[in-house]
């Protein structure tokens, strides 16, 4: 397989564990999140795209600090989206690196890891606060759900809500996001450990939580068409039945995959990872519908990556700089 890659990096792979005691749980129920529509929204133009392999080897961002710890490629208009952990803001990133705002919320703390649902119009973004890991405090885990087209807020639900315990006993980081073929949205939580499911009507319950564990820390997540989801976080994956999320398993890698981050299916419905410790991007295939995987094809770059996307056979990731003020930049890979 020979694979393209752009890369725009930051880690957040790495956070520390949460406070709270993590069990396996039946889900919460939460009030109904409040759904907004706001009376006025500027219309975000996408700017027309040429052909996929008309995209630059290297996109440079026209400006620092922003930190983009999440990229996604919107196919309805043929842009690529990042995330910012210093303002929320989700932004279009153009091929000479200018921004454009797409989705601004003030309740937009930091974006985290964002999805496009280009089937239903929508843009999810996973909203954290990036405080929690800076300088500590209880942090937050909430879906800010988007219209595709003109950036207009549909629903910010508070996914911590559906948590048992009491102010103060568990920390919140809301990192990746993903969605099914109902639509229904799953998001992870690094600190509390869990996995939120929220429905069509923005309603959030708990559909698991892992095992407390120092090497195990729920990251990246796809989801699959047979009827469960994929996590990865630290070096390990584990497979989750949406049928009954309790029986969640460990998925037994043909080797460790250190700094296991964002997660995404090829094209060809290989499962590409971004390994922000090992600065690689690896691709699994799985024979036995994920109850193990084998490391089929890596790739390697000079600096530190978080998040990845794919268009068409290509494979793009993120460089934020998360640990530095350098300017994050969009690099094409390719596997040998």
């Amino acid at each position: 397989m020979h694979i393209r890659i752009i890369v725009l990096a930051a880690t957040m792979s790495a956070a520390v564990p949460g406070c709270g005691e993590p069990t396996d749980s039946e889900p919460v129920s939460e009030p109904a999140p409040e759904v907004v529509e706001p009376a006025v929204a500027p219309s975000v133009e996408p700017t027309a795209a040429p052909a996929e392999d008309a995209w630059p080897a290297v996109i440079v961002a026209e400006r620092n600090l922003f930190i983009p710890e999440g990229i996604e490629f919107d196919q309805t208009h043929q842009r690529f989206l990042v995330g910012s952990l210093r303002d929320g803001t989700v932004y279009q990133l153009e091929r000479d690196g200018r921004l454009i705002p797409v989705a601004e919320d003030e309740e937009l703390v930091s974006s985290i890891g964002i999805e496009v649902d280009e089937a239903r119009g929508r843009l999810l973004v996973a909203n954290s606060d990036f405080s929690v890991i800076a300088t500590g405090g209880v942090g937050q885990a909430k879906l800010g759900v988007f219209d595709l087209s003109n950036g207009e807020r549909i629903a910010m639900v508070d996914l911590g809500a559906t948590l048992e315990e009491r102010a103060g006993e568990t920390q919140f980081f809301a990192n990746d996001v993903t969605v099914d073929d109902q639509g229904t949205i799953y998001v992870t939580d690094s600190r509390a450990r869990a996995i939120y499911r929220v429905d069509d009507a923005y309603q959030a319950t708990l559909l698991h939580r892992f095992v407390p564990s120092e090497t195990f820390l729920p990251n990246g997540i796809v989801y699959h068409a047979s009827g469960y989801l994929l996590v990865v976080g630290g070096e390990s994956m584990f497979k989750v039945p949406l049928d009954d999320p309790a029986s969640a398993s460990q998925v037994a890698l043909s080797e460790p995959i250190p700094g296991a981050d964002g997660a995404v299916w090829t094209q060809d419905q290989h499962l590409a990872i971004v390994a922000n410790r090992a600065n690689r991007v690896v691709v699994l295939t799985s024979s036995d519908e994920w109850a193990s995987a084998e490391l089929v094809e890596r790739a390697t770059y000079e600096v530190m990556a978080t998040t990845v996307a794919v268009v068409g056979d290509e494979l793009y990731v993120v460089h934020p700089h998360f640990r530095d003020e350098g300017t994050p930049s969009v690099e094409r890979v390719t596997f040998e």
